[in-house]
């Protein structure tokens, strides 16, 4: 039976909708993209479909649900569609680990970087000490992560292969090294964290995160970012 193609709400360089198309891209699953200004996802008519006004949300016509909340979206798409393993597992203690992880982004990585960007690119005041907080935040982060995929010793954060607790890191991954550069905070930083500088690597050479990752890099050069 053929799949109908799932309907997602983002944005041409939010981290949390390109989280959700890695997953999509991963799973070769067909899809389409609203694409949403921030002005425009606190209207009424998105409002219907997010009440909390947020990106990204989607519609799956092949269950008829409709879901917001980037870790609910990735896990319904992993537990619906991903029947094979591909990105995640069924065995214990795998598929709790993934979940914790999943669990780790939205609450640990997404929120702190999300506040960064923000001080750092869109306040119209600069204030030291948020900038220095949100930024003490990307490398805490990324200090536990590589630590985590060290000390697992197969290149990934659970078991052996990417899943999708790997996929769900990456795309704020990026927008904190561009900020980093940003701030002329980056150098010495691979050397600082080795795994992790690898571990970003092989995300960035999957296909499902390039043809994402270079869509939303146009969009934010096109938004002058």
């Amino acid at each position: 039976m053929s799949i109908q193609p799932i309907e997602i709400w983002g944005h041409w360089g939010a981290a949390n909708p390109s989280k959700v198309r890695m997953v999509l891209e991963q799973l070769q699953l067909p899809y389409i993209v609203h694409l949403k200004e921030f002005t425009e996802i606190k209207n009424n008519d998105y409002l219907k479909i997010n009440p909390n006004g947020q990106l990204p949300a989607i519609r799956d016509p092949n269950s008829g649900l409709t879901l917001w909340e980037t870790g609910a979206i990735i896990q319904y798409l992993v537990d619906q569609y991903d029947t094979e393993g591909k990105i995640s597992y069924k065995t214990f203690p795998e598929k709790h680990l993934t979940q914790q992880w999943l669990a780790f982004e939205t609450s640990g990585q997404s929120p702190y970087f999300a506040e960064a960007t923000y001080f750092v690119r869109f306040n119209p005041e600069k204030i030291p000490s948020a900038i220095d907080r949100y930024v003490n935040e990307i490398l805490r982060v990324t200090g536990v992560l590589d630590k985590a995929i060290k000390a697992n010793g197969t290149g990934w954060l659970v078991g052996s292969k990417m899943t999708y607790a790997d996929l769900s890191f990456e795309a704020w991954s990026t927008i904190g090294e561009g900020l980093l550069k940003h701030l002329g905070k980056w150098e010495g930083f691979e050397q600082q964290f080795p795994t992790y500088t690898a571990w970003l690597a092989s995300m960035r050479s999957l296909e499902s995160v390039k043809v994402v990752e270079e869509e939303a890099a146009r969009g934010m050069a096109a938004h002058g970012l």
